[in-house]
């Protein structure tokens, strides 16, 4: 909204100085800035509802023995609202609204909605498992379909050069090789969006991990965006060249600042806690994000963190249900999943084991940096 005014203005006036407003880096780091402070103003008034309303979250009976999360019992949850806020409204006020913004938006606010409705049954009505599985997957579904079908029916809605890619993606470490996923797009598109939000949701387990790692990823992923609107760095790069992508680099950098500015009170000790409205709606942007510019083969390298703690959940239910089948008893690979409360387990104060998953979400940025150069 502010974007459109300003370049109204410096179209028909054409103040000094007032053509600042139309670069998209400015508008990024004006987009970043905007996020952190809604978050700064907002997040202490959100927070003493919440509390007010006694919506809190409720103590896990199976980290019982782990006494640091006994205290953890009433701290207010549902602050995925904090990051909504702090992330839709930059990206409205600042973005070029392309059918990449929209996409992203609506896919992001969808699934805030899913995992807010979840939220709101288990601490509000009191459900022991809020929304229903099969329902909460139903709407990952839904979104992806609508992600999908426009991409695959409608790529003329997109700014010129998108036709030519639309359901072509990149292989990193592959210079100038795209792998086309056909009629397979649609379901590839929803699994990944289906995945995404689901491993994410799985991470959010510690105080600042989720919300840490979201940021980390959000900062390569707002790089990846920014060269691949621009011609002249994707032409160096060898990349794919996505006119209007770029737009997606204000929405990433709104996440970097949303994140920042959650993390400011999610940080251990914890004043609140994101839920399934923050952990979903985030999840499933990063699979948005992938698909819209692209780079879904690079999601499990810049997502590693949030994929080892899916993996790790897999793994542990398979294993239980074959040796309870074979030998009739389950047994388990890791002490408890997904994969943070097993170090938990082994006696890692949360706040080691956070930092730790911090600087490996950071190597997995570098490495994916390295696959636009190393091919």
């Amino acid at each position: 909204m502010i974007y459109y005014l300003t370049k109204w203005i410096n179209e028909n006036f054409d103040p000094p100085g007032f053509g600042v407003f139309q670069y998209l880096s400015f508008r990024a780091a004006i987009a970043a800035i905007t996020a952190l402070l809604i978050s700064f103003i907002f997040g202490p008034k959100i927070i003493r509802y919440l509390r007010k309303k006694q919506i809190g979250e409720q103590a896990k009976t199976e980290l019982r023995d782990v006494g640091r999360h006994a205290v953890k019992a009433g701290t207010p949850t549902m602050g995925g609202l904090i990051v909504l806020l702090s992330l839709l409204v930059p990206t409205i006020l600042w973005a070029d609204f392309n059918m990449y913004i929209i996409l992203i938006v609506i896919t992001t606010a969808w699934l805030g909605g899913v995992g807010f409705l979840d939220d709101y049954l288990k601490v509000v009505k009191k459900l022991p498992h809020g929304l229903i599985a099969k329902y909460k997957l139903i709407g990952q579904v839904m979104i992806g379909l609508v992600l999908a079908g426009t991409i695959f029916f409608f790529p003329e809605t997109f700014p010129d050069g998108f036709s030519a890619y639309c359901t072509q993606t990149t292989i990193p470490f592959a210079k100038k090789v795209h792998f086309d996923f056909g009629l397979m797009y649609i379901p590839v598109v929803i699994f990944i969006i289906t995945a995404t939000s689901n491993a994410v949701n799985l991470t959010d387990g510690l105080d600042g991990l989720a919300i840490g790692t979201v940021g980390i990823t959000a900062l390569a992923f707002a790089l990846i965006a920014y060269v691949s609107g621009n011609v002249r760095y994707s032409d160096y790069l060898n990349i794919m060249h996505l006119p209007g992508s770029g737009e997606l680099t204000i929405f990433l950098a709104a996440l970097v600042g949303a994140a920042l500015g959650f993390l400011w009170f999610n940080s251990h000790p914890a004043q609140i806690f994101m839920g399934d409205t923050g952990s979903l709606a985030l999840g499933g942007a990063l699979g948005g994000l992938a698909v819209l510019i692209k780079k879904e083969f690079l999601l499990p390298i810049l997502g590693g963190v949030f994929f080892a703690e899916m993996v790790s959940v897999i793994v542990q239910v398979v294993y239980f249900k074959y040796t309870k089948r074979k030998y009739g008893e389950g047994k388990r690979i890791f002490r408890m999943a997904p994969l943070h409360h097993h170090f938990e387990k082994k006696g890692l104060h949360e706040s080691k084991i956070v930092m730790r998953f911090y600087i490996i979400a950071v190597m997995l940025a570098i490495i994916a940096m390295t696959t636009f150069k190393v091919r």
